[in-house]
């Protein structure tokens, strides 16, 4: 009996260590990555892992800059996962922002990615056309058209 509860113990402490780890933050960009994308624990992780492997979608987003990766190949993370992680919660705040070349969302954008806010403001209200192209731009296509944009 002391058994049980000994092994019960030890998968309740390994399932709540584990259950900080986000899917899409350990295993990089893919198809895997987005499909299992904040979900916690070592099922999601090991789901995300294997689908980028099995299909190769992990290859294919960082040759093509798609699927969470940037266009040069590499993954996104530190200033494009913050950035990306706010304008999924912030997309039509974000184009309303953009349009008028203003606002509080614009603001912390540049913020992240260290740019001036009125310069990177005009750049944005300029390409808005650009950065909004059609009504369902995805928060992964309008990161990476942001970013580009900020370097330029």
């Amino acid at each position: 009996m002391k058994k049980i509860y000994l092994l019960s113990a030890v998968v309740a402490g390994v399932l709540a260590l584990s259950s900080n780890a986000s899917a899409y933050d350990s295993t990089g960009c893919g198809l895997g990555s987005m499909a299992w994308r904040g979900q916690s624990g070592i099922v999601p992780q090991v789901l995300a892992a294997t689908t980028n492997g099995l299909f190769g979608t992990q290859t294919f987003g960082i040759s093509t800059g798609t699927s969470g990766c940037d266009p040069n190949g590499r993954v996104t993370g530190g200033t494009g996962r913050m950035l990306l992680a706010f304008l999924e919660n912030n997309m039509e705040q974000f184009a309303l922002d953009a349009a008028a070349g203003q606002g509080e969302t614009l603001v912390t954008v540049a913020g992240i990615l260290n740019v001036d806010e009125q310069e990177f403001a005009g750049k944005v209200q300029d390409n808005f056309g650009i950065l909004f192209a059609s009504n369902d731009v995805d928060a992964v296509d309008l990161t990476l058209s942001v970013m580009q944009l900020a370097k330029a």
